[in-house]
């Protein structure tokens, strides 16, 4: 007589699992009976997304994100105004005095790529705490300095946290928004990329005009400590996750690919385009992006995932908010050039003008977030970049003899495309990545918009230059020939040839940054072509449904 044992669950044990989902049975001595695997454990819940403390939602902890972003991005532009009073304080060159913005650019392609990990290892609230008071007390630094070799160091010390701060600010964005909410939050946070280039220039101008240019500087430490302390009240609590280890090869590679990719695009145009150091730049960074991808799909925890480039509606996103990046820094740089030297208008003046387009842009952005949540992102998309390829189309009939009125009508023209377009493109684009990958995501999304800008920068700054010279070369072959004529000793002679060179000298700049707009509006406009294969995200997937993963 044979026993059988059945291991299982006894009558009445509510501790025991339930029979038909334990643990398997044995086999009968002497018989082939396979035996029954336990089926899988069932996958843990994913826990809710976290809230803000106090019960006040997630409308006031993006406005204290809007606050360093903000930040961030106004440092870039509000510092170049004073560039003249700089050398004018410390001497030198202008070339040495312009490594306070060169060495802030480079600085943010090395930091950028590492925020993902920052965020991720030690938590993305606290990371963005101390991004907040650490661009302060930088800040502060740069105003103390005595020097330019110092304010140049004290540079490279503000961007470290100065580029942590976007990446870190937009992946909290993700964890903290409900789903259904996430375009009204882009529309808000997106005030500090739109409002923060127009602003610097006024601002900054404003101080070097009347005040002292060490504001420049100083005006941020009030803001960033106050800042950090708000959102250490406000932010929800993310703790970090131990036990990933750092990528140094992946790093090494992404850091050094960048920093010579940019620094070869801030130099060129002095350098030389074609000379041996710039060439041995842009093919060494080349070679250290090419070989950052390959390290990271053979190690087991990657700097940055890139496997995200696989995700199309993400990649598609970048391709076009490239773009729009190149054309919100190219129209803020060019714009302000041409009225100072073409109409000889103070550097305060030139950024009042540009001031109502991004207020119609501010005003704009909320409302399109509304739209983003209830129609998505391909016909604001379609229509954004439409409209801001024709306002920059306009921007091409640029003269010496324009008015108030043609300037603010092309620029806010311009304004309402950007408004329609920036946030809805790139909230869809992150919106269609795992919630994984958001991190990486963001990061790779702050590297492009850096890197298209400065790279877009440099290459239109190249051909304006470049074609500046061939203009006054051939118009002022076209001079009648006894112009030059006469005794620059004469009264009224050496004006009378200043004036005709000043004329001229407009005449060319205009021309040549018509041209360069026409080529602006020519990119954006090719950006329609993708943004009408846009689709609104799954709800079902993507950072909202599962906002705290891993966190």
């Amino acid at each position: 007589m044979t026993s059988e044992t059945t291991i299982g669950p006894r009558a009445g044990d509510r501790t025991a699992p339930d029979a038909a989902t334990a643990v398997a049975r044995r086999p009968r001595a002497g018989t082939t009976e396979p035996v029954v695997p336990p089926p899988s454990p069932a996958p843990r819940p994913t826990p809710p997304a976290p809230r803000s403390r106090g019960g006040g939602g997630w409308l006031l902890p993006v406005l204290v994100l809007v606050v360093g972003n903000f930040m961030a991005v106004l440092d870039v532009t509000i510092v170049n105004v004073a560039v003249p009073a700089i050398q004018k304080d410390f001497g030198g060159s202008l070339d040495d005095v312009l490594w306070i913005a060169t060495a802030y650019t480079l600085m943010l392609g090395v930091v950028v790529p590492v925020s993902s990990w920052l965020g991720e290892r030690f938590g993305l609230a606290r990371v963005y705490v101390w991004s907040l008071a650490g661009f302060a007390v930088g800040s502060a630094l740069c105003g103390l300095a005595g020097n330019l070799g110092t304010l140049i160091v004290f540079r490279v010390l503000q961007a470290i946290p100065g580029g942590i701060m976007p990446v870190v600010a937009m992946t909290l964005l993700y964890r903290i928004v409900p789903r259904q909410k996430l375009g009204t939050a882009m529309g808000i946070f997106g005030l500090g990329i739109i409002f923060a280039p127009a602003a610097g220039p006024v601002l900054g101008g404003y101080f070097v005009q009347y005040l002292d240019w060490r504001l420049v500087f100083y005006v941020n430490v009030p803001v960033g400590l106050l800042g950090a302390v708000a959102a250490v009240l406000i932010l929800p609590k993310l703790s970090g996750r131990r036990g990933r280890s750092f990528d140094v090869p992946g790093f090494l590679c992404i850091a050094g690919g960048l920093f010579a990719v940019l620094l070869a695009a801030s130099e060129g145009s002095d350098w030389g385009w074609d000379g041996y150091r710039i060439r041995m730049l842009l093919v060494g960074g080349v070679l250290g992006l090419a070989l950052f991808v390959v390290v990271e799909l053979h190690v087991a925890q990657p700097l940055l995932d890139i496997r995200v480039f696989k995700v199309w509606p993400f990649t598609s996103s970048l391709l076009m908010l490239s773009a729009l990046q190149m054309n919100l820094l190219g129209i803020s740089f060019f714009v302000p050039v041409f009225l100072q030297q073409g109409q000889q208008k103070q550097a305060f003046d030139a950024g009042i003008l540009m001031l109502p387009s991004a207020v119609l842009t501010g005003l704009l952005m909320p409302m399109v977030g509304k739209l983003y949540d209830k129609i998505g992102p391909r016909w604001l998309g379609v229509f954004g970049l439409t409209i801001c390829a024709y306002g920059t189309y306009l921007m091409s009939a640029i003269t010496p003899e324009m008015t108030r009125t043609d300037i603010i009508f092309w620029t806010s023209v311009r304004g309402i495309g950007l408004g329609l377009s920036i946030m809805p493109i790139m909230t869809a684009g992150l919106a269609a990545l795992p919630a994984a990958q958001t991190n990486e995501g963001s990061a790779l999304n702050n590297v492009a918009r850096q890197t298209a800008g400065a790279l877009g920068l440099a290459v239109l700054s190249a051909i304006s230059t470049s074609q500046q010279a061939q203009l006054l070369a051939d118009r002022g072959t076209l001079m009648p020939a006894g112009t030059l004529a006469g005794d620059l000793s004469t009264p009224g002679v050496f004006a009378q040839l200043y004036g005709r060179y000043e004329y001229l000298s407009s005449q060319v700049l205009a021309t040549s940054y018509a041209n360069l707009f026409l080529v602006i509006a020519a990119v954006t406009g090719a950006g329609v072509l993708l943004a009408i294969f846009m689709r609104k995200p799954d709800r079902t997937s993507g950072p909202a449904a599962a906002a705290s993963a891993g966190h």
